[in-house]
């Protein structure tokens, strides 16, 4: 298995996460200050990865 397709689903899990840390709260039009910073670096994480992976399959 290629470590660039590892990093592909690596930050599918990532992007998951932090759309899910994001939708948590979705009854309540406020989110906490902790909530917005775990899912924007979930977030930042998944596209480190997914980047990562493309330029290794590349």
């Amino acid at each position: 298995m290629d470590f660039g397709l590892i990093l592909l689903i690596v930050g599918g899990f990532l992007l998951g996460g932090a759309w899910s840390v994001w939708r948590l709260d979705a009854d309540t039009a406020a989110r906490s200050g902790p909530q917005v910073a775990v899912a924007v670096i979930l977030l930042l994480a998944a596209l480190l990865a997914t980047a990562a992976g493309i330029l290794r399959l590349v």
